[in-house]
């Protein structure tokens, strides 16, 4: 059984695609350091990485070159300071050299080492095959898949690593919301009491609390600074930011000095139903707009849909309860992280294999879940939230217009964020002994669609929107 923990969904990185930007970046790591591991790394005299499928299709507009520049010049996604990107990536391209490992320099030529190949690998839309030449005329190779939400494996090692070599058994081993439900009733624990005990494998109770700050605070930053950056985002298709201008009416001229006082100033607004609305929609579009600018973000699951799980707990701590601080962040996380690793093992979080339900969908069922845990709801409403969530995501596809994160992708956060919203009170109202489908129904259900799809609607940008707009009237 794959073992996945909650800060394996929760992941801190750069935008703007968990898949093909924080992926590509880490298989790059993993192939430095498998280089090393072997002896090989100071025999390197050239580098060269072939980009398949999905990454070579939509790469470009979701940063997967300057990813990999990135990755191989030893900067690390989670503590880069992300205003040296450009100057890292226009280095590399001017001298046709990069910082191996960020040790020392070597041949790279970005148009002639960084190869797009429109074909498709076997196991995943998402591979990319490095190459080496050594110093002795020797030529390697390896190949790696990113799986979705910055998830990597090596070929040969599909079958992702379990950590259970390492750790140990989880305490209450979960595959699917029915495993997940009998733990609940069993221990007579809630969800994220069970969740927090098999984290404890892996770190102490204290390092989990602390992680899980970690990753609110830097949602958080990314939502105050979405809110606070005005101007258009990169790629080409002029799109304005939205978040600035939105929170400025929102706020009526309310002054404030930084994000905690933005935070408390919020919290103290009279805000009818539709300004709620309004905010949750804020809160989302911050987030995703810092995400296509390469900002900091964290995958909840993806990049790609890393604003609603963040748009969704600030809506319950600015306006369902005020007084709610670290204990209802931490079990909203925990619950979160939960689903989105059922749906994960059952399904996928990759918009490459399963379309955009696999990211918003996804993201919204996480969501719903976990508010659904705040308002008071059992283990088995959190999990009729989650699957009423998912289910009115079904069929979602994705068509990134000019491959870019951008449109339709950040007003999907919003979206998403509402659909959880909702989700989590139509549960709230029901008895789910008398649900007539459950979460893992479906799960499966999500898989089979995905498999259906046409791949037009993978993450290619050859289909839907993508095709349907054209990029001149944007």
């Amino acid at each position: 059984m794959e073992q996945i923990s909650v800060f394996d969904m929760l992941k801190i990185g750069v935008g703007p695609s968990s898949s093909h930007t924080l992926g590509p970046w880490r298989a790059s790591q993993k192939w430095i350091q498998e280089l090393k591991d072997n002896d090989q790394f100071y025999k390197v005299k050239s580098v060269a990485i072939e980009l398949y499928g999905s990454l070579s299709l939509t790469g470009m507009g979701h940063a997967t070159d300057k990813a990999i520049i990135l990755g191989l010049s030893g900067a690390d996604p989670e503590t880069i300071p992300v205003d040296s990107i450009d100057g890292i990536i226009q280095k590399a391209t001017d001298s046709c050299e990069i910082q191996f490992g960020g040790e020392r320099n070597i041949q790279f030529n970005v148009v002639e080492h960084l190869l797009f190949k429109k074909s498709f690998l076997e196991f995943h839309s998402n591979g990319l095959m490095f190459r080496a030449l050594l110093d002795d005329g020797t030529h390697l190779s390896e190949t790696y898949y990113s799986i979705g939400g910055g998830f990597v494996v090596k070929e040969g090692q599909e079958q992702e690593e379990s950590k259970i070599h390492e750790h140990g058994k989880l305490p209450f081993p979960i595959e699917t919301g029915v495993d997940l439900a009998n733990h609940c009733s069993r221990e007579g624990k809630s969800i994220s009491q069970i969740v927090m005990q098999n984290e404890l494998i892996w770190r102490s109770e204290d390092e989990v609390k602390s992680e899980i700050d970690r990753v609110w605070k830097t949602m958080f930053e990314c939502m105050y600074i979405g809110c606070h950056t005005e101007g258009i985002l990169p790629g080409g298709l002029e799109v304005e930011r939205r978040a600035y201008g939105l929170n400025k009416r929102l706020m009526n001229g309310l002054e404030y000095a930084d994000m905690n006082s933005w935070f408390e100033s919020i919290r103290k607004l009279n805000n009818p139903f539709h300004k709620v609305i309004k905010w949750v929609s804020c809160y989302a579009l911050s987030i995703n707009e810092v995400n296509a600018s390469l900002g900091r973000v964290v995958t909840a699951p993806t990049n790609g849909s890393a604003g609603v799980i963040p748009a969704v707990l600030m809506y319950y701590l600015c306006f369902v309860n005020k007084f709610a601080g670290q204990k209802e962040i931490e079990r909203f996380l925990l619950t979160a992280g939960e689903i989105g690793s059922i749906i994960k093992k059952g399904a996928t979080i990759s918009a490459a294999m399963g379309g955009c339900q696999a990211e918003i969908g996804v993201s919204s069922a996480m969501a719903a879940g976990a508010l659904t845990d705040l308002l008071g709801g059992s283990p088995d409403h959190v999990l009729m939230a989650a699957e009423i969530a998912m289910e009115h995501h079904l069929g979602l596809t994705c068509d990134p217009i000019g491959g870019l994160v951008q449109i339709p992708c950040i007003e999907r956060n919003s979206m998403g964020a509402v659909k959880a919203i909702n989700a989590a009170e139509m549960a709230m109202e029901r008895n789910p002994k008398k649900a007539k489908i459950n979460l893992d129904m479906v799960v499966e259900t999500m898989w089979q669609t995905a498999q259906d799809m046409n791949s037009k609607y993978k993450e290619t940008s050859e289909g839907g929107l993508a095709v349907s707009v054209n990029i001149s009237a944007c």
